[in-house]
């Protein structure tokens, strides 16, 4: 009989412990949380609200992509058709017919340049000096536009007018000072101011040479016309004095009594 009321004691006193915890247990039970949007469903409107638009782009994209390659395309066929046409060009006309029916391509504008040189060999030096300004105003950041400069200085050296061919010369050494036509440029400008015996200046347009392009072929060429000028009044020697009158040998004195190896008077 004790021993049955003392297991029902504890019993019912473990069951008070432990109900809190059940409790606790029950409270801080997490639960799932339900899905706010349906992701399918957003871009599902927002295609059918953009739909328009979105193809329209697509569209144009793929448009511009076409016409791009097309482009491309069509320039390479272009320039191999123009490059073809120049490699078999020996003439004048020939050069002229790459100009008119193959403009803006790499092969035109080599065409210029020959034809160029076509025509100063037959000595139509205006002709020449104006196909290489259409060189030049058609392809403005070649690499041969100081070329094609020098060329059009040299023509008008050819004709005569040696003013306006050192003015060229003096502006392609101006602009383009690491060009490898510079050094020539300045040589160039050596003859035309000897020529117009401008002396002072060519000696000091042989000495920039000299300095800023020592390593150059044109540096030999300058050092050797600067070797060929004259020196300055500045360089030569100056005048003779006149000899003092008590240093002065008397002159009744013999010649003969100067030389040191004269025999002395007996």
């Amino acid at each position: 009989m004790l021993a049955q009321k003392s297991l029902a004691w504890h019993k019912t006193t473990l069951a008070r412990f432990e109900s809190p915890k059940v409790a606790v247990n029950i409270e801080f039970m997490p639960t799932a949380t339900p899905s706010s949007r349906d992701a399918a469903l957003e871009t599902r409107v927002f295609w059918e609200r953009f739909k328009t638009e979105i193809i329209a782009v697509l569209i144009i994209a793929v448009l511009a992509i076409l016409g791009f390659a097309g482009y491309r395309f069509y320039s390479d066929r272009r320039a191999a058709a123009a490059s073809a046409l120049l490699a078999r060009a020996k003439s004048a006309e020939a050069y002229q017919e790459v100009i008119v029916n193959y403009p803006n391509t790499p092969a035109s504008a080599d065409a210029c340049l020959l034809l160029a040189e076509a025509q100063r060999n037959q000595r139509k030096f205006t002709e020449a000096t104006a196909t290489l300004q259409v060189f030049i105003n058609k392809n403005p950041n070649h690499e041969f536009v100081s070329t094609a400069k020098m060329a059009m200085a040299a023509n008008l050296e050819s004709m005569g007018k040696n003013d306006e061919a050192l003015s060229i010369y003096q502006q392609i050494a101006s602009i383009y000072p690491n060009n490898f036509n510079a050094p020539l440029a300045l040589l160039s400008q050596v003859y035309l101011l000897k020529s117009k015996n401008r002396i002072e200046e060519a000696r000091r347009v042989c000495e920039t040479i000299l300095t800023r392009y020592r390593e150059s072929f044109w540096a030999g060429e300058a050092a050797q016309e600067l070797r060929l000028f004259k020196p300055t009044a500045s360089s030569q020697l100056p005048p003779a004095q006149p000899i003092p009158p008590f240093l002065a040998v008397p002159s009744s004195t013999p010649a003969a009594a100067l030389s040191p190896n004269s025999p002395k008077p007996k």
